[in-house]
């Protein structure tokens, strides 16, 4: 460890990141130990804040002795608690001063880490610092792939500051590139207006992340027919800046990287090209980005690119006679230019910092393993959020996705290990962990995923009944066995709460076949 420039700080409990699941951390071990200072590392004069947070949904939880419902009928379903798991809040950016102003025991430094010093349980800071720690959570979320490093027409999405910069590239562009097929792409691709866009994915159909092929078409419809309807009102996580003030703007680094966007995060943004027309989608399957030309490197190659393809189905080839900024040859052979380039093709968790001199067992998807604890294989280091994998044995009905609802659970359930083992108590898992729940928005469609809501893991053994009405709602349950293990719905079905019973406690549904689906029948009178 290196020198430091002053006399270490000391804090019982250390938290590293400003994101949800390092703020949630905070405010929790603030709230167990108001006497303890909680010292929270941020590299980003900003912080995500949860606020306005509810839990939406009812469902049937597990007995106290046990963890998981299972083969139990209806009529026993009064012995258990009731709990929620589908949350709904505001995910707000504000300066991270108006943490500190509601928790005055949260000090905040505002510093990257330099270096980790597992054995002397103590960090050192760019600004030269040293902070001791008792027990450490380290929750410094994830970093943008880019499908090219360094050049200046690729642009990743990862922060308000680089947001901001894409709407003000946007303003000048006829036609862009969007490589990548997660939620930020499904995002941009219908937001988007008075701009061509070319979409590269590398799946079949789109937004293989979240949707089967069955989905992916329904939702393709809509992708590629004008945009007149209001948008949906909002029922679910959102992101606003109110807070924000123009004094922690200036504060920022430029060359920091903030905390992620959080969801919804083009709302508010003009998200408009030079052209006039609503919006102008062609997409490009099955391929990657295969080279990157500069215009007078294209220029030198002889090659020719096309032009925005007239409909999906035009097969005439025709050479693109405009000279653009820069042009993508895809692994399909073909070539499209465009003003510039939205790599949006994942993340990586951020570990980098950490793992210089310290020997943590890391995951395959390069993230810090953690038990069912949130606790990495160091002593005393606990992780939340996107820089963690979860390398517990899961319930059968959960899985781990970068998202932002896990990203507060995990913060929230970390530092409820945190007090308990540093009071020498055990704790129990949380039961966010035993179903996967997640609300979101995508083409002005409410979307609810559930459980195995893609047969994730199940193999072949498995059944699909889908019910499908076009340009309002798609709905698929995944049952196995004659139990349900997962669900898609999409548009305003209604039946989250009951479909998230029905996987809890695995009733056998076999009896009911079709009819679980059966527009003319009301299911919650089966299960009321």
């Amino acid at each position: 460890m290196e020198a430091a420039c002053s006399t270490p700080t000391a804090g019982k409990f250390v938290v590293v990141g400003g994101g949800i699941a390092g703020v949630t951390c905070a405010e929790q071990l603030a709230i167990h130990f108001p006497s303890e200072d909680i010292l929270l590392i941020t590299a980003s004069p900003v912080i995500k804040a949860v606020t306005n947070f509810k839990q939406v949904r009812d469902l049937m939880l597990k007995r106290k002795s046990n963890l998981l419902l299972t083969h139990l009928p209806q009529t026993h379903l009064s012995n258990f608690e009731v709990s929620k798991v589908l949350e709904e809040f505001d995910v707000e950016e504000q300066p991270s001063t108006m943490l500190g102003n509601r928790f005055p025991n949260i000090k905040i430094i505002e510093s990257g880490v330099k270096q980790l010093n597992s054995k002397e349980h103590c960090i050192l800071t760019e600004d030269g610092n040293q902070h001791i720690y008792k027990k450490l959570c380290l929750c410094a979320g994830a970093k943008p792939k880019l499908i090219c490093e360094g050049n200046p027409y690729v642009l990743g999405i990862r922060d308000t500051d680089s947001a901001q910069e894409f709407q003000k590239q946007l303003t000048k562009a006829k036609r862009i590139m969007i490589i990548g097929n997660g939620g930020i792409a499904l995002e941009l691709v219908y937001e988007i207006e008075g701009c061509e866009v070319i979409w590269a994915i590398k799946d079949k159909a789109i937004g293989n992340t979240f949707f089967d092929a069955g989905a992916a078409e329904f939702l393709t419809s809509k992708l590629i027919a004008e945009k007149p309807e209001a948008k949906i009102a909002q029922k679910r996580t959102r992101y606003t800046t109110e807070g924000r003030k123009k004094e922690a703007q200036t504060k920022a680094n430029a060359g920091n990287t903030g905390s992620a966007l959080g969801p919804d995060w083009h709302e508010g943004l003009d998200l408009k090209g030079t052209k006039e027309f609503s919006h102008k989608i062609h997409i490009e399957t099955m391929c990657e980005v295969k080279k990157i030309y500069l215009q007078e490197e294209f220029r030198i190659s002889k090659k020719k690119s096309l032009t925005f393809p007239r409909d999906h189905h035009n097969q005439l080839v025709i050479a693109d006679k405009e000279i653009w900024p820069v042009y993508v040859e895809l692994t399909n052979e073909k070539i499209y230019g465009c003003d510039f380039i939205v790599s949006a093709t994942g993340v990586t968790p951020n570990t980098e910092p950490f793992l210089c001199g310290n020997n943590f067992d890391v995951a395959k998807d390069g993230g810090l393993k953690v038990d069912d604890h949130m606790h990495t294989s160091l002593p005393d280091i606990y992780a939340a959020g996107d820089i963690c994998t979860a390398s517990w044995q899961p319930s059968p009905v959960w899985q781990q996705m970068r998202l932002w609802t896990q990203a507060r659970q995990m913060g929230w359930y970390a530092a409820k290990c945190m007090a308990a083992a540093s009071a020498g108590e055990s704790t129990d898992m949380d039961f966010s962990f035993e179903l996967f729940a997640h609300v979101t928005k995508f083409f002005n469609y409410k979307v609810v995923l559930l459980g195995k809501y893609n047969a994730q893991g199940l193999g072949l053994d498995h059944e699909l009944i889908l019910r499908c009405t076009k340009g309002q709602e798609y709905i698929k349950a995944v049952l196995q066995n004659g139990r349900m293990m997962g669900a898609v719905l999409i548009g305003e079905t209604d039946l989250e709460e009951t479909f998230e019973n029905l996987i809890l406690n695995q009733m056998n549904l076999s009896a009911y076949g079709e009819d679980l689906l059966d527009p003319n029948i009301d299911i919650e009178d089966y299960f009321d």
